[in-house]
């Protein structure tokens, strides 16, 4: 074999390689790192968790004046919170119409407007840290991928508009017109929507409240956990240990390492992100776009002009296997994208794979666990997790102060 030859075959197949890592990590770089836990400490309130979620509990704690300790296993956010699409939207897995027939009217509408409402909370947050991920309030298009859909996402528009949500109906051409999308069968845009780098925020918002004594420890796993009804005693991995008032989890998935129930199921999700564009995609970068097919799929830009795309998800059995399917997976989700975008120029830079939670209702876990004494449970899972987390911290707030909110027996364990 000839060296050109050689050389020929080593550049095409450089060309097809593509990152494994999640798109933020490699962006983004090492934000900011923190020691492991060395000594035995107490604190008011320990949080478990560097993620989005955990970042934003403890910033409500510290911001409540709780002496507040943060720890994680891993680096900072490198958990879910790495892996995540940053879609904010306020649509629950659930469509609503579907939520009210399962939870009742007052539950479902009430998730759904505190979705709503946690999205600009989100907003006010990013503007208080003055942080750099790139918030931007944007519309959200949830399009029907298949005829036999449009009767379905026609009762979800009804739901919606009855309960005064913003939105309205799209027919087919006018989609094509306003974005390109070729294949829809119509959709309800909604006028309340968002994008962010949740990576970014999280390191941000440690960052911000270091400063404000929030004392953070990352690489420091737990190896005994004992919870009492004054206070919980946590030992870590290099033998020091923490007494707290309060313990708070926002462990994500993970929390099934912990509790025995049959909560949550756990699904492998796949994301692709393109190269850096110099097209024009302003008829696409003020919009969330996703649709009806079964699992779904969702698109969005980034602020750097690039085409996110994720979906493809399967049950989870094990990282091995989701991992193994990486590559048959991207190109399915590049195929869909080209398909509804053909005008579109595109070409897969990082392809990631992640594992999130499903609820059986698609709503969060938020709360106390009766096999856990002195500690509450911020699991956010499903589609729209981040806005979960916003509405935690609300409900975190009831709690310690020891009132019930609003919430509570929607989001609570074995409901």
């Amino acid at each position: 074999m000839s060296a050109q030859f050689i050389l020929q075959q080593y550049t095409i197949n450089e060309m097809k390689l593509r990152s494994n890592e999640p798109f933020w990590l490699v962006k983004n770089g090492l934000i900011g790192s923190f020691p492991s836990l060395d000594r035995d400490i107490e604190t008011d309130i320990l949080v478990v968790g560097s993620g989005i979620t955990g970042s934003l509990i403890a910033h409500r704690c510290v911001a409540e004046g709780y002496a507040t300790t943060l720890i994680d296993r891993r680096e900072i956010a490198n958990g879910s919170s790495s892996a995540t699409t940053s879609m904010l939207q306020y649509e629950i897995d659930t469509p609503l119409w579907e939520l009210i027939d399962m939870i009742g009217e007052r539950g479902a509408v009430d998730s759904y407007w505190a979705c709503f409402n946690s999205i600009d909370d989100l907003g006010k947050i990013s503007r208080q840290i003055r942080s750099t991920c790139g918030f931007k309030k944007k519309d959200s298009l949830y399009f029907a991928a298949r005829k036999k859909d449009v009767a379905d996402l026609r009762k979800e528009f009804d739901a919606r508009e009855k309960h005064g949500f913003p939105v309205c109906w799209l027919e087919p051409n006018e989609i094509t017109e306003k974005y390109s999308l070729e294949g829809t069968f119509g959709g309800i845009l909604s006028k309340q929507g968002g994008s962010i780098d949740a990576f970014c925020l999280a390191h941000e918002i440690l960052r911000f409240n270091a400063k404000r004594g929030l004392a953070i420890y990352d690489k420091t796993g737990i190896v005994k956990t004992e919870h009492k009804r004054n206070g919980v005693r946590i030992t870590t991995e290099y033998g020091n240990v923490i007494k707290a008032k309060k313990v708070i989890y926002c462990t994500g998935f993970e929390s099934v390492e912990m509790i025995k129930d049959k909560f949550v199921d756990l699904i492998s999700t796949y994301a692709i992100v393109g190269e850096v564009s110099e097209d024009d995609h302003s008829h696409l970068s003020e919009t969330l776009f996703w649709n009806t097919a079964e699992p779904y799929n969702y698109f969005r830009t980034t602020d750097d002009n690039r085409i996110l795309m994720g979906g493809e998800d399967e049950d989870f059995v094990d990282a091995k296997k989701r991992d193994s399917l990486l590559g048959v997976k991207a190109d399915k989700l590049e195929k869909t994208l080209k398909r509804l975008t053909p005008s579109l120029k595109f070409r897969t830079d990082f392809a990631w794979a992640g594992t999130f939670g499903e609820t059986k209702d698609g709503l969060p876990y938020i709360g106390k666990h009766p096999n856990f004494p002195s500690a509450y449970f911020v699991l956010g899972f499903g589609g729209n997790g981040i806005t979960f987390s916003v509405i935690g911290m609300d409900m975190v707030t009831a709690m310690l102060n020891g009132q019930k909110h609003p919430l509570d027996d929607y989001f609570r364990f074995r409901r």
